[in-house]
């Protein structure tokens, strides 16, 4: 499904940041060894939420709305956040890492579409984008 305006990948955002963090507190629940580094990945998720929809928020209005397109694939992002009960804590870890890469392709692309006609949502997305890189350096030295 592709996905047009700023409210969808606004929407779109929330969803990934929510499953993410889903994600991450059933890690914690289940890998009681590395429990508070996932708790915190999952934090900065929820956290990731308030911040985007803020600067979304502080600049949206039904003009920008109505001219502003994305062209960016939902299905392209779908996160595969279920996990059989066997699986093992490096089989988690890796669906981790790839979990966040997907992410930050995600705001990587939404911050590259909506840097010519915003400025705060653009940065904020790449900012995101960015702290991805510190989390898949965390994930990747849990996995090591």
């Amino acid at each position: 499904m592709g996905l047009n305006t700023a409210s969808e990948v606004i929407s779109l955002s929330r969803q990934l940041e929510e499953a993410g963090a889903r994600f991450y507190e059933e890690l914690a629940r289940r890998y009681p060894a590395h429990g508070e580094d996932f708790l915190s990945l999952a934090r900065e998720n929820k956290k990731n939420i308030v911040q985007i929809e803020r600067a979304y928020y502080g600049v949206i209005t039904d003009a920008l709305e109505g001219g502003f397109a994305f062209n960016i694939s939902q299905d392209e992002y779908a996160l595969p956040t279920e996990l059989a009960p066997e699986t093992s804590s490096e089989e988690a870890l890796a669906r981790a890492i790839e979990m966040e890469e997907k992410m930050r392709r995600f705001y990587a692309e939404a911050a590259e579409q909506s840097r010519s006609l915003m400025a705060d949502v653009p940065r904020v997305f790449a900012q995101i984008a960015r702290k991805r890189d510190g989390r898949l350096s965390t994930l990747k030295a849990l996995l090591a």
